[in-house]
């Protein structure tokens, strides 16, 4: 049985869940509202402040979508009661970003400045060479982030571009001259 579609989700004090008809699920917290209409064959209970994810048969289709459904519920409460964020570092000679209202402007080394405003629900702050992108759909930060990395990948020789936080760029060697 699904190890992780098993576990139940705790609903933290002070976020509400709602499952309407054909498993649209909506959660209410301190930071926001998330909705989503996740798969209606499986089974989601609210007991005694747990909810519970269940499946209607072993068919391999429903062991996926088992896990699946218990982790994209439980990434909607995680999102409303902590929010997620994702931190960038930009590094390179003259690659800087800066912020002015929603709009997000990066010097990379182009003969432009780019430009990014930031979706819907979705917040990013510069401080030095670190952009830190934060919100409440785990989704959605992922993937203006992947967006903004986009813009100038790492490079394996000097490292220049923009890399997750946490990400580790395998560093090549460069060209060696004639002897």
């Amino acid at each position: 049985m699904s190890r992780i579609g098993r576990m139940p989700i705790a609903v933290p004090a002070g976020v509400t869940v709602d499952i309407a008809e054909n498993n649209k699920v909506t959660v209410k917290g301190p930071k926001g509202t998330l909705e989503r209409a996740l798969p209606a064959d499986m089974e989601i209970k609210l007991e005694d402040g747990n909810l519970v994810v269940n499946r209607p048969n072993d068919l391999k289709k429903m062991k996926s979508l088992h896990g699946l459904t218990r982790t994209l519920i439980n990434n909607m409460v995680v999102g409303v009661t902590a929010g997620y964020e994702k931190k960038l570092e930009i590094n390179g000679v003259g690659y800087r970003a800066s912020k002015s209202g929603k709009t997000l402007t990066l010097a990379l080394g182009y003969s432009h400045p780019v430009e990014m405003i930031d979706p819907e629900g979705l917040e990013s702050t510069v401080e030095g060479n670190i952009i830190t992108v934060k919100g409440i759909d785990k989704e959605k930060v992922g993937q203006y982030a992947a967006e903004i990395r986009d813009k100038r990948r790492p490079e394996p020789y000097k490292g220049k571009g923009i890399k997750y936080a946490d990400e580790v760029i395998r560093r090549k060697v460069g060209k060696t001259g004639k002897k």
